[in-house]
């Protein structure tokens, strides 16, 4: 059965009854569910239910948002004050030849800084990897790069760079593997459950 974690009362409901607000171009159910959903799984993609269907394997808790497309970071702001979380950048990433990837995650408020990253991490020079090599690695589009996505690099082709920051937030904001819901769960979690799982050692680097 899914459970409604809280609701927020401030918002008008609509002729369904599910209350909701106009988030710049995109709306938003305020409800906030614990777990997977449990109804309308045919309107939702696969990758995103295997990303469910793992973290229940893993018995991993979290809490789950479900909005319109947050394609930049600064549309996650909303969702971040209903999660009460800081959802974090997950920026893919590549050395000039195209041999390396990475996957850096951050805290959404820090900037990118490549010439920080790449020295830290004995690369010459780091840039955004083609989207093609997002969907073949990680199976995820473009505008949906998720930690989560690291259950489908079985080949271990994509390091894990992680900033020292994230470290201090008890809980950790990311996507399903899409970018039409938000989850909340634990640092910890991922750290201890989660990536032993795939069997990405993270690197930690200072942003």
């Amino acid at each position: 059965m899914e459970l409604i974690f809280f609701r927020i009362k401030a918002f008008w409901e609509t002729r369904e009854t599910r209350e909701t607000k106009l988030m710049g171009n995109f709306v938003t159910d305020t409800t906030i569910y614990r777990g997977k959903p449990e109804s309308g799984l045919s309107e939702r993609q696969q990758r995103e239910l295997a990303a469910y269907e793992l973290l229940e394997e893993l018995d991993i808790g979290y809490l789950r948002l479900d909005h319109g497309e947050t394609a930049t970071i600064e549309d996650c702001h909303e969702v971040e004050k209903l999660l009460k979380i800081e959802i974090c950048k997950n920026l893919f990433l590549c050395n000039s030849a195209k041999t390396s990837f990475y996957l850096l995650v951050m805290p959404g408020s820090k900037k990118f800084d490549t010439k920080t990253v790449a020295r830290q991490i004995n690369s010459s020079r780091l840039s955004f990897a083609p989207a093609e090599f997002i969907e073949e690695y990680l199976n995820i589009k473009p505008g949906s790069v998720s930690i989560l996505g690291l259950m489908n690099d079985r080949e271990k082709k994509v390091k894990l760079l992680i900033d020292r920051d994230i470290l201090k937030s008890e809980y950790f904001g990311c996507h399903p593997c899409v970018n039409t819901s938000s989850l909340k769960i634990k640092t910890g979690d991922l750290l201890s459950r989660f990536l032993p799982y795939t069997g990405h050692t993270p690197v930690y680097v200072d942003l």
